[in-house]
């Protein structure tokens, strides 16, 4: 009942502040950003995980996205320290991934391989001195994807397709945030973004212990 009510507040929360990006209050997104992401770490603390580790790592990267949260949305220009916190959460991600991981199979990487290289093909004129730490980025966030998705094929589990749905949601999210930053922006980006972003992370803290809803 709890990650019940806890899934509700997430709605909720994620809600207004999609509303507060494009009507305002601007204090709404300050209060709701970092909040929407509290509840979404809570129900990730709360999830019954069979392996401890698996949980203490999802746990760090969602603490790490917070912080990558806060840092994107100050006024000042923190693109580089949000960068850099949301690349140490998938980093985290990456090693609860790859905790159920036998052998790789390679094939995935593939398809994803191929679409990294087309998005960064698409930004690279655009991002001046930043093309290195994109970069990087781009093959941390797609490793990411890549070893949740090794972990589905190999444990067919329910909570590793979780997992899997968030890590590509959050790829989704981020090339929507990449085009809007880089290539112009467009009217529907953050509410495209936000959405992708938190079933990302909702997902991504659910597969810890499987919605008991």
């Amino acid at each position: 009942m709890l990650k019940f009510i806890l899934v509700l507040l997430v709605i909720f929360s994620a809600s207004i502040l999609i509303r507060a990006e494009y009507r305002g209050p601007r204090w709404h997104i300050y209060l709701f950003k970092p909040l929407t992401m509290v509840f979404i770490l809570l129900i990730a603390m709360l999830g019954q995980a069979t392996f401890p580790f698996y949980k203490y790592m999802i746990i760090i990267g969602l603490v790490f996205s917070m912080a990558g949260d806060v840092f994107l949305m100050l006024p000042s220009n923190r693109f580089v320290a949000g960068l850099v916190a949301f690349l140490i959460a998938h980093l985290f991600y990456i090693t609860a991934f790859a905790s159920e991981i036998n052998s790789l199979v390679g094939w995935p990487l593939i398809p994803l391989a191929v679409y990294g290289i087309f998005i960064y093909i698409l930004l690279d004129s655009f991002l001046g001195k930043l093309k290195i730490p994109v970069l990087v980025y781009v093959v941390a966030i797609l490793v990411m994807a890549w070893f949740a998705w090794e972990r589905w094929i190999q444990t067919s589990q329910t909570g590793t397709l979780l997992a899997f749905i968030g890590a590509v949601l959050f790829v989704i999210s981020d090339t929507i945030l990449a085009i809007n930053r880089f290539r112009g922006e467009f009217k529907s980006a953050e509410f495209l973004k936000l959405i992708a972003y938190f079933a990302a992370q909702l997902l991504i803290a659910g597969s810890v212990g499987i919605f008991d809803l």
